[in-house]
């Protein structure tokens, strides 16, 4: 009996496993990118280039860098490590373009 709990329980811990390292590697790779184009935006932007110019090419390499990030989702061991440098990258990015950003106003 209580082996059969602890497989049924084994067997929840693997599939909330594999949810959240699907949802981190979809929202947290998104959000990994928009921090990546909010910076690559404001540093060209503090060193005089068109915003224009700048968004189109932060959005061209974004779609590189989302897609190793996904990728990167599930090849780590550490699905901890996987929200915290996803998620919180992309904060720590967008929170530097806007203290950026600030500087130039």
């Amino acid at each position: 009996m209580l082996q059969q709990v602890a497989t049924v329980i084994t067997h929840h811990q693997q599939r909330l496993s594999i949810g959240s390292r699907v949802l981190a590697g979809l929202l947290g790779s998104y959000v990994f990118a928009w921090g990546f184009v909010t910076l690559v935006v404001a540093l060209g932007l503090t060193q005089g280039a068109d915003y224009d110019e700048m968004l189109t090419l932060a959005y061209l390499l974004a779609f590189l860098v989302y897609l190793c990030a996904f990728l990167w989702a599930f090849a780590a061991a550490s699905l901890a490590r996987v929200w915290l440098v996803l998620a919180g990258g992309g904060v720590a990015m967008s929170g530097v373009a806007r203290w950026l950003t600030s500087l130039l106003a």
